[in-house]
Order: C-alpha cells, then sequence, then structure tokens
C-alpha cells in the first residue's frame, strides 16, 4: 500500500480491558488508534475514536468477524483435550459468522426476542423486581447489608429469557456458573491450569446443549427445521446463553453502582425531571458491560487515514467510543438526555448488533424505575470488582447498607 500516517504505537502492555483500575484507561488520552501487544506478544490494532469503531463494526466485509470468539490465552493441548471429549465445538453461528448463514439465523433468534414478545414481559418483571425490591428493603432496614448483585441482578435476565426461548432444564446456578466460565475462558489472560478447570466447567453445560439441541422445542427446534446442523443449533443456544443474560446482570449491576453515586439523577427520577429511559442510555454509555469487540482485517485497508494490513487483529473499544468528545458535550458525566448520549455503541452496530438490544433495555428500564429508590441513604460497602478480561467487566458483587 502507499505510504500514510502510522498508527500510533502504546508500550507493551495489556489490552484496555475490564480491570478494576479500567474507568481511569477509558479516560486517558489515546490517539485514534494505536497498535497495542497483549499478554501473550500479539500485536493489535485497538481503535477508541467513534466513528472508526463504528467503521469497523458496519463493515464486515472488510473487517471480518471470524476472530470474535477466539480464546484471548491460546488454549493449551490439555484444555483442547477436555472440550474435545465433550464434543464441544463454535462453528460461525452469530457473533463469529461472517458468511451467508448469518442472516437467517439472526432471523430466528431475532423473532425469538422480538420487540412485542418482550414487552409483555415487563409485567410480570415488574412484579418479581418489586418483590426483591421489598425483601432487600426490609434487610437494609433492619441495619443489615444486602448484596444488590446477588440478591436482585443476577438471575434476572435469565429468568426472563426462560420466558422467551425454551432452555436446558437446568438448575440457575449451573447455567450462571456456565456463562462466567464461558467469558473467562475465552477472554481473559488466563494460566494453564486455570484454563483446564474452565474447560472441564464449559465442555460439561455444552454436553447439556448439545443433548437439548437435539429435541429442544422453541429456538432449538426452529433452527433444526430450517436446516442447520447440530452444531450451529448448539453454538447459538450457547451464545444467547453467554449473551444473552450474562452480560445484562453485568450491566445492571453496574448501573446501579453507578447510581449510588449519582444522588442528583435519583432524585431527577423520583421527581419525574429524569426520564427512566435516559438514564439507562447514559449508563450503556458510561458503564458498558462490554467493553471491546474483536475483528480482523480481511485485505489491506484503511481505516481512517490510517492503513491497515490484511490479518491486522482490530479491537474495537466501545467502552472508549462512547466517550468520545466529537459525540458527546460532557463524555466523562453521568447527565441522562444530554446530546449524543444514546450515540454509545454497547450494543455494536451493523450486522451484528446486539440482537437482545431491546430485551436488556427493557429488564435495565424496570430495575431502574423500581430499584433505585433502594440507594437512597445507602453506604457502599463493597463495590463491584471486575476480573482481569479483555471484553467483559463480570462484576461479583455489589454490596450495601443503610448509611
Amino acid at each position: 500500500m502507499g505510504a500514510g500516517p502510522e498508527p500510533a504505537r502504546r508500550p507493551p502492555l495489556a489490552l484496555p480491558r475490564a480491570v478494576p483500575g479500567w474507568g481511569e484507561s477509558v479516560d486517558e488520552q489515546w490517539p485514534d488508534a494505536a497498535t497495542v501487544v497483549d499478554h501473550v506478544g500479539v500485536p493489535h490494532l485497538v481503535v477508541t475514536r467513534h466513528a472508526l469503531v463504528r467503521q469497523v463494526l458496519t463493515d464486515p466485509v472488510t473487517f471480518r468477524p471470524d476472530n470474535a470468539l477466539d480464546a484471548v490465552t491460546p488454549l493449551p493441548v490439555a484444555a483442547l483435550r477436555v472440550l474435545a471429549g465433550h464434543r464441544f465445538r463454535l462453528p460461525p453461528t452469530l457473533a463469529n459468522n461472517g458468511g451467508a448463514s448469518h442472516p437467517e439465523i439472526r432471523g430466528i433468534v431475532a423473532d425469538a426476542l422480538h420487540p412485542h414478545r418482550v414487552a409483555a414481559q415487563r409485567q410480570w418483571l415488574t412484579g418479581l423486581v418489586r418483590e426483591r425490591v421489598a425483601a432487600l428493603a426490609a434487610e437494609l432496614d433492619a441495619g443489615r447489608p444486602v448484596d444488590l448483585y446477588a440478591g436482585l441482578a443476577a438471575d434476572l435476565p435469565l429468568l426472563v429469557l426462560a420466558r422467551l426461548v425454551e432452555l436446558p432444564d437446568a438448575p440457575v446456578g449451573a447455567v450462571k456458573d456456565f456463562a462466567r466460565a464461558a467469558l473467562e475462558l475465552f477472554w481473559a489472560p488466563l494460566d494453564s491450569a486455570r484454563q483446564l478447570a474452565l474447560a472441564a466447567e464449559v465442555g460439561r453445560f455444552h454436553t447439556v446443549l448439545r443433548e437439548f439441541a437435539a429435541t429442544g422445542g422453541g429456538l432449538a427446534a426452529r433452527l433444526r427445521d430450517a436446516g442447520h446442523s447440530p452444531d450451529v443449533v448448539v453454538g447459538a443456544l450457547f451464545f444467547l446463553l453467554v449473551a444473552g443474560q450474562e452480560t445484562t446482570s453485568q450491566f445492571l449491576t453496574l448501573l446501579l453502582h453507578r447510581l449510588a453515586g449519582e444522588p442528583a439523577v435519583r432524585a431527577g427520577l423520583r421527581a419525574g425531571t429524569v426520564a427512566v429511559d435516559d438514564v439507562v442510555e447514559e449508563g450503556l454509555r458510561l458503564e458498558p458491560p462490554i467493553v471491546t469487540w474483536r475483528r480482523v482485517a480481511a485485505a489491506d485497508t484503511m481505516l481512517g487515514e490510517l492503513p491497515v494490513a490484511a490479518g491486522t487483529s482490530v479491537v474495537a473499544w466501545l467502552a472508549r467510543a462512547g466517550r468520545d468528545p466529537a459525540v458527546v458535550g460532557a463524555p466523562g458525566e453521568f447527565r441522562p438526555g444530554q446530546p449524543g448520549s444514546r450515540r454509545h455503541l454497547a450494543f455494536g452496530a451493523g450486522p451484528h448488533r446486539c440482537v437482545g438490544a431491546q430485551l436488556a433495555r427493557m429488564e435495565a428500564a424496570v430495575v431502574v424505575a423500581e430499584a433505585t429508590a433502594l440507594l437512597d441513604g445507602v453506604t457502599v460497602v463493597r463495590p463491584p470488582w471486575c476480573p482481569d478480561n479483555l471484553t467483559f467487566r463480570m462484576p461479583d458483587a455489589f454490596v450495601v447498607r443503610r448509611a
């Protein structure tokens, strides 16, 4: 390719990721694109500017999704053998599918999560959240601390998803453990012993998914009837259980934590001067559960004015794009309804945009409307802690008590 500006180079360090200090990292001075070397020595082009991130996500021909589910830490032979023993496979299905089959598979999944079907769950979910909020409020009033992750947010999205999509008959805890194990196995820097343990956990539940994919109704049956292979059915269920509920429970926890430190926003919600939906969108902009997503350049190309060589791993920094001052006037401040707030890329963009976006928004709106009052007069005992992960923040607890 002809000469052109080179992407800025950062010294070898870990990629922008969901460590406890990721908020400081996302607000640092970064160029539009920077070459960063990860923990195993692989270089990646990290794209930070909103317009360039959107360009990457909306052009799946030039920037293919083939590497979206590749393990950040290459899996050792022992872990691969464990997965193979469970017949674990993730063929191109949804997030990693740049082929001709993607629109049809996505359409079948999207129909299961149709906005009309999602809206029909709102009344039931509101009742459940009110019950939980009342129980949590009683605990707080009695002087006891409560964990708003475990007691409110952790399983809500899974319970809603199970009302929309027929899922394997498995305990909620087992599904949650599997989903978190998958997010760690494929997107975290790990040692081989941890990879082996996670491979065993993911593999065991993958066997459950495979059995259900062969006989289950609902979405699984529709995919089978459309002629898709058992591996594709399993892959769709796998991604739905990981991305369709775990990320939403993460977001609910992160949003509640953010609101705990925003008394003016809570006062506006009480007074009706701040809209619930605006709070949700500003939360998605500033506290997205998915901070990055990956693509690979299919050919030599240009990204803005930067040349990008074929085969380059491109990391689209979604969280940073949401704080681009070219898009929003007060990028680091929680101002529901401010111009540009809804232009965030928390759900991605283009043909792979999150198919469950409306479901996540509905769930978050219910929680904001019904649970924000719990945060009045509390002190944070334990803020959410997020483990080291390239893409997912994965908070584990949010403990508060009456001040």
